[in-house]
């Protein structure tokens, strides 16, 4: 599995974390109860090299379920952990947390369910551009002294806000944001999958080949949008129809299964190539729950595209 670089800060010194470019999701079938199930998915993608998890406070079960595994395992100092905080509570999802306050109370609750002192790396779930951003990386700063976190980012923040973050950071002898989690896959949306979610438009792709910043997707097989499982015809789907129906990835749709079928593999396997294939370093956040899908993103990973046809798959060329 290729690995993409993530600078960090470990006591005092700049120290590189060698990320998979496939991140291990947190589905809901990764729950402490559920192990049984789990682990062997879990141990499979150590097993084919990867190291990375990315999980969040928000979700409901999986960082209780990976410190679990952790701890059954002995495996802790081969884990990469990323972890979210600041999203909204379940039970007032209209109400932002994204506070110096709420910094400290998740990742504090995050290291307690991970069974763990530290985490390699950490980033805002949402954002609220109505708070100042320096507050926020002077509250990231002391977590990273602490030795609580090793390096930050922000997932579902807009670029001129993860610029304005990282100025003043840097004007600030601060640490700054060291990658970047928005959606970014082949189909393109139509509107935000969930509230208040970013994905990677044309300015932030250029700014990442600018800057070479990480770039972790989620979502990036667009909710299995190219897995064969949706049609023009078929729209009982009302949200993939709102977010991914489109003439023009019905045309992507086309020009992945024409790819797929040249090189023998399938086009939801194609769009996850497409993601890692960025002139900028790329990872993937999965989510299987069948060691099957795992191994078909592993397969995916190994895929080859030339830039002509990521920029073919993409509408941005009409041949290849």
């Amino acid at each position: 599995m290729k690995k993409i670089n993530v600078k960090g800060t470990k006591q005092g010194k700049e120290i590189t974390l060698s990320c998979a470019n496939l991140l291990m999701g947190a589905g809901d079938f990764l729950r402490a109860d559920n192990l049984e199930f789990a682990a062997p998915v879990l141990d499979r993608y150590v097993e084919l090299g990867g190291n990375i998890f990315d999980t969040a406070r928000h979700y409901r079960h999986s960082e209780k379920a990976i410190g679990a595994w952790m701890a059954e395992r002995g495996n802790r100092d081969q884990i990469i952990i990323e972890t979210k905080g600041c999203h909204p509570v379940r039970e007032a999802p209209n109400t932002p947390r994204v506070t110096p306050e709420a910094i400290r109370e998740d990742i504090t609750t995050s290291l307690e369910m991970l069974q763990t002192d530290h985490v390699e790396m950490f980033a805002f779930h949402r954002d609220n551009e109505e708070v100042e951003v320096g507050p926020l990386m002077e509250a990231l700063q002391a977590e990273i002294e602490a030795g609580r976190v090793y390096a930050i980012g922000a997932s579902n923040w807009s670029l001129g806000r993860i610029i304005e973050a990282n100025q003043y950071a840097v004007s600030h002898g601060l640490t700054p944001f060291s990658f970047n989690s928005p959606n970014l896959s082949l189909p393109k949306v139509n509107r935000p999958r969930w509230e208040n979610c970013v994905s990677a438009d044309a300015a932030m792709i250029e700014w990442h080949e600018k800057t070479g910043l990480p770039l972790l997707s989620w979502s990036a097989q667009a909710g299995g949008f190219f897995s064969g499982r949706f049609t023009k015809e078929d729209t009982s789907d009302q949200e993939m129809v709102e977010v991914y129906y489109s003439d023009a990835n019905w045309e992507r749709y086309e020009r992945a299964q024409i790819l797929a079928a040249e090189k023998n593999v399938t086009p939801i396997q194609i769009s996850l190539a497409y993601v890692l294939h960025q002139s900028f370093p790329t990872a993937a956040a999965i989510g299987p729950e069948k060691m099957s899908e795992l191994e078909s993103s592993v397969q995916a990973a190994a895929i080859t595209l030339t830039q002509a046809e990521v920029d073919w798959l993409d509408l941005r060329r009409n041949d290849r």
